[in-house]
């Protein structure tokens, strides 16, 4: 009686994969196509099947464009602030201002933003008096050259 080599055993065997292990949506076009091609001409693809492969595929190509849109929304989203905040440079600010024994509001300040800073992880603007204020305390963002209605309140 003669054995069998050992190695030649399925479990021994090394797994070779090629490609993805996803599927995306031009592999299923792809095969909708092949499945479309090689139909038996006497028993056609049922249009309901199609219909529903169709949709299916329909579908899938939504939440990929879905997915891409939301990936550029979280890139945008993800700017470092001190960027974010350079549309601010030669805007006009208003800013509280806050008794320094008391703690209290004494007044609100407007003034020109001149340059954004970043230090520590936060984020300031350097007015035209030479002030620094952080980005926190704004209240109010206008044109200077506008002083109608175009200004932007925080509440």
């Amino acid at each position: 009686m003669t054995s069998i080599d050992p190695s030649l055993y399925l479990k021994s065997q090394q797994v070779r994969s090629t490609g993805s292990s996803t599927l995306d949506k031009d592999d299923f076009l792809k095969i909708l196509m092949t499945q479309i091609q090689n139909q038996n001409p006497l028993d056609p693809m049922k249009d309901k099947e199609f219909i529903s492969q169709m949709t299916q595929f329909s579908s899938l190509e939504q939440m990929t464009n879905m997915s891409q849109s939301f990936q550029r929304f979280m890139d945008s989203q993800s700017m470092p602030p001190l960027i974010q905040y350079s549309g601010m440079i030669g805007k006009e600010v208003t800013y509280p201002v806050y008794d320094q024994e008391t703690g209290l509001l004494d007044r609100t300040e407007t003034d020109v933003v001149r340059s954004v800073n970043q230090n520590g992880g936060e984020t300031y603007l350097e007015l035209q008096s030479g002030k620094k204020i952080s980005v926190e305390e704004i209240t109010k963002v206008s044109d200077v050259n506008d002083k109608s209605n175009s200004a932007v309140e925080e509440g």
